[in-house]
């Protein structure tokens, strides 16, 4: 993993995006995928990000609160981790009761964000940023339902799944080309680490000017190289036990083929009535196991 001038975006979380003065980077990010300007009032306590005290580096969490009283989760996750989907679901749910008072009516839920910046092969796909939400579609006409004239008023929104929880998954490892747009430049970030004078994307030249190594002290420099060898050596575990399982695939996929093959020879064998005794000389087989096959 090569290492760039600029702080990586799961350190910076860690470190500096919690500094007010530097809620424009977040904000320009937040900005760029929810597709609507973003203000961040202030960041926020939950029992699932308060920053652990042995620094774990395979999750990162900022909690934020926006002008519209919404609650956005920022999660980076850096280790495999094949539930990662019910992970969120349940980070979401917990959200939901945490920032609910009791005695409250189920009017003041709070709209909640899930975005999860992932360095593994989460699910199966080929686009690189996903979003999820939820509605309700009829079993027989397929009409999705929709909130009365009366209930938009109230709930200031134009749709039901506006009022449930929203997923972005960003599987940024699976981006492989030249940054053409703002999302684009954003994800080429975080994956790289990289930051080119021409991007332009809201919170990325802030990002440039304030997330570079040398200004950080010879301690926080050292400490952030200390995580970057984690990240790597946590890299080359991943690979290697994907190497090995694929290897332990094609040997058992080896064979299994053999035995495939030896069954059909054997079935050839029995069908022009040859001795089974004859056909144990020729495979190589005991009688006991052409009798099963």
């Amino acid at each position: 993993m090569a290492v760039s001038n600029f702080i990586r975006f799961d350190w910076a979380m860690k470190r500096l995006l919690r500094n007010k003065a530097n809620y424009v980077v977040l904000e320009g990010f937040l900005t760029t995928l929810l597709g609507e300007k973003i203000t961040i009032c202030h960041l926020l306590e939950s029992e699932s990000n308060r920053e652990d005290k042995d620094d774990k580096y395979n999750q990162v969490d900022i909690l934020a609160e926006n002008s519209k009283k919404e609650l956005i989760l920022i999660e980076v996750q850096n280790n495999t981790e094949y539930a990662y989907f019910q992970r969120m679901m349940f980070a979401t749910s917990k959200l939901l009761t945490e920032y609910m008072y009791r005695g409250d009516g189920y009017t003041r839920v709070r709209k909640i964000y899930s975005v999860n910046i992932v360095y593994f092969a989460l699910g199966s796909g080929e686009d690189v940023v996903y979003h999820g939400t939820t509605e309700f579609r009829g079993l027989t006409k397929g009409d999705v339902l929709q909130l009365t004239p009366f209930q938009k008023r109230q709930f200031q929104v134009d749709a039901v799944a506006k009022l449930f929880p929203e997923y972005y998954i960003l599987r940024v490892e699976n981006f492989n080309k030249v940054a053409k747009s703002p999302l684009e430049e954003w994800i080429s970030y975080l994956k790289t680490g990289e930051i080119p004078y021409t991007a332009k994307a809201p919170g990325l030249p802030e990002a440039r000017a304030r997330l570079l190594l040398d200004q950080m002290s010879k301690g926080e420099l050292a400490a952030y190289y200390k995580h970057i060898d984690k990240l790597v050596i946590l890299r080359d575990n991943i690979f290697t036990e994907r190497e090995e399982g694929r290897e332990e695939g094609r040997e058992e996929g080896r064979e299994e083929g053999k035995r495939q093959a030896l069954c059909q020879v054997v079935a050839r064998l029995k069908s022009q009535n040859m001795p089974l005794k004859q056909i144990a000389e020729l495979t190589g087989l005991s009688l006991e196991e052409i009798g099963k096959l």
